[in-house]
C-alpha cells in the first residue's frame, strides 16, 4: 500500500501525461467542473432564450410538398413543362403529374393535410408551416450540406447547426451529450463538428431497443463506484490541464471517453422505457409494426429534451443512397414513410404539450429540398430546390399558421420566400443566439455559421 502511494505521489505528472492519451484519460473535467475556454466561448446566450431544446426531424431524400402539406389542384395535370434535368442540366419537356392525394382540413385553423398524415393533422394547430422554403443546390449531398451547415462552399469542413449550438451554449446536463443524432444521416456534415472540433460532433444514438452499445457497467462495478471513479479522474485531470495545453484532437478524444463514462451512469435510465405509462407508449406507436422504431426515437427524443440535451437531430430514411424519400420512380413510396413517422411525430408534440414542455422545446420538420410538379419515370418526381415546405411546432411559434406559397403547380416559392438559413436563424434566435454573432476564427480567418440569410422567420414567431 505504501509503495502504491509512493509511486502515485512521485510520478503523478508523468502518469497523467501518459494516461491522457488512453482510455484512462476519460477524466470528467467538462462535466464535473467548470467549462474550459478551448471548448466553447463561455456557454452564455446572446439574449434570454425562449427554447431549451430543439428536436430537428430530417426527412432524408426530399419530400414532395404537393403530396403532403401544399395541396394543388390537378387542372394542369398532363400539361408539358419546359424544365431542366436535375442530373445533367439539359433542357427537357415533362408533363405535370396528376396528384391523387385526398386533403382534409384540420383544427381551428382549417389547414389542409393529406391522407398520409392524419395524426399530424390532429396537431396542426400547434404547427407553423412555411410553404415557401428554397435552397440553391439540386443534388442530395450538397443540399443536405446547405440545410445542415448553412453554407454551399464545401472547401472548408463546416460544422452543423447542432454543433454550433453545442459550441455556443455548452452542456446543460453534465451526464449527457449536448448534441445527439438518431438515425443514419444522409451526409457526414449532418452530425459533424467541422472546424469546431470533434468534441462538438453529435453523439450517435441508434434506433431500436439498444440506442447505445456498451451501456452496462463492467461486472462487479456499481453506479456509486463509477461516480467516485469519475470524480477522482476529474480532480487528476484538473491538475493535468493546469500544466499542459490540449490540442483539439486530444480534447475530442478525451471528450469521447468522458461521454462513455457518464453514459454508463445516466444511459441505462435514459433508455429504459419500462416505466413509461401504457398510454404514452401507445401515443408514440410503440410495439406496432410500422411505427415502433421511429416511435422509440421520438420517445427517446422527448426524454433527452426532458434531461436538458440541447439539440436532438433525428434522421429518417437516411443512409440508403440518396435517402428513402427520394421518389424518382414512384411518389407513392412516400405513403409507407409517412405511415412510419406520422403517429410518432404527432405523439411527440402531444406528449410535450401535456407535460408543459412544448413552449420550451422546438420541433422542426425539414428535408433537403422538395420534388417537382412534373413527372419523372411516369409516376415519380424529380428534385426541386425552388419551393418546398418545412414546419415548426412549439418553441414560441404561432400554431395553426401557414406562411408563404408556391406557384399554381408547386414548382417555385413566390410569396414570403425563405432561404433555408432563415430557418436556421429562427432556431438560433429561439435558443437565445444571434446568427450574426455566430463566428470563430480559423487559421486567422473569421468563419461565420451563416453568410446568406434574411434573418429569422419573424412571421411565425409569437
Amino acid at each position: 500500500m505504501n509503495q502504491r502511494y509512493s509511486i502515485w505521489d512521485g510520478g503523478r505528472r508523468a502518469f497523467l501525461r501518459k494516461m491522457s492519451f488512453g482510455v484512462g484519460g476519460a477524466a470528467l473535467h467538462c462535466l464535473w467542473g467548470a467549462e474550459e475556454e478551448y471548448l466553447r466561448p463561455g456557454g452564455k446566450p446572446h439574449f434570454t432564450p425562449r427554447v431549451k431544446s430543439v428536436i430537428f426531424l430530417f426527412m432524408c431524400g426530399g419530400v414532395s410538398a404537393m403530396d403532403t402539406f401544399d395541396p394543388k389542384d390537378n387542372k394542369y395535370a398532363g400539361k408539358m413543362l419546359e424544365t431542366v434535368n436535375s442530373n445533367n442540366g439539359k433542357p427537357q419537356l415533362r408533363p405535370v403529374l396528376h396528384c391523387p392525394r385526398v386533403w382534409t382540413r384540420y383544427g381551428k385553423s382549417g389547414t389542409p393535410v393529406c391522407e398520409w398524415y392524419p395524426h399530424i393533422g390532429g396537431v396542426i394547430d400547434d404547427i407553423a408551416m412555411v410553404r415557401s422554403m428554397y435552397c440553391h443546390e439540386v443534388g442530395h449531398f450538397p443540399a443536405v450540406w446547405e440545410m445542415t451547415t448553412g453554407r454551399r462552399n464545401r472547401v472548408f469542413d463546416f460544422p452543423s447547426i447542432g454543433s454550433w449550438v453545442g459550441y455556443a451554449l455548452g452542456s446543460a446536463n453534465r451526464n449527457l451529450p449536448t448534441f445527439v443524432n438518431m438515425g443514419r444521416p444522409s451526409a457526414p456534415a449532418q452530425a459533424g463538428g467541422g472546424y469546431l472540433g470533434g468534441q462538438e460532433s453529435a453523439t450517435q444514438f441508434q434506433a431500436g431497443n439498444t440506442p447505445l452499445d456498451n451501456l452496462k457497467l463492467p461486472a462487479g462495478v456499481t453506479r456509486a463506484e463509477r461516480e467516485k471513479q469519475m470524480e477522482a479522474l476529474y480532480r487528476l485531470n484538473q491538475e493535468f490541464h493546469s500544466q499542459h495545453a490540449f490540442d483539439a484532437e486530444v480534447a475530442a478524444r478525451v471528450r469521447s471517453y468522458e461521454l462513455a463514462g457518464t453514459l454508463q451512469v445516466a444511459g441505462p435510465e435514459l433508455v429504459d422505457f419500462s416505466k413509461e405509462p401504457e398510454h404514452v407508449r401507445k401515443l408514440y406507436g410503440l410495439n406496432e409494426p410500422h411505427t415502433d422504431d421511429f416511435g422509440r426515437q421520438m420517445l427517446l427524443a422527448r426524454r433527452l429534451a426532458e434531461r436538458g440535451v440541447r439539440f436532438i437531430q433525428v434522421c429518417h430514411g437516411g443512409g440508403m443512397g440518396n435517402g428513402k424519400w427520394d421518389a424518382h420512380d414512384d411518389v407513392g413510396d412516400h405513403g409507407p414513410l409517412c405511415r412510419q413517422t406520422d403517429q410518432p411525430i404527432a405523439g411527440l408534440i402531444r406528449d410535450l404539450k401535456q407535460r408543459g414542455m412544448l413552449d420550451s422545446t422546438m420541433v422542426v420538420w425539414a428535408t433537403e429540398f422538395g420534388r417537382t410538379p412534373y413527372s419523372q419515370n411516369n409516376v415519380g418526381r424529380d428534385h426541386n430546390p425552388h419551393g418546398f415546405t418545412c414546419w415548426v411546432a412549439g418553441g414560441g411559434v404561432k400554431g395553426g399558421l401557414v406562411l408563404g406559397a408556391t406557384d399554381e403547380i408547386g414548382h417555385k416559392a413566390v410569396e414570403n420566400r425563405h432561404y433555408v438559413t432563415d430557418l436556421q436563424a429562427t432556431v438560433l434566435k429561439q435558443m437565445g443566439l444571434d446568427y450574426r454573432k455566430m463566428s470563430v476564427v480559423v487559421n486567422g480567418r473569421p468563419m461565420h455559421m451563416i453568410e446568406e440569410s434574411a434573418g429569422p422567420i419573424e412571421a411565425i414567431l409569437a
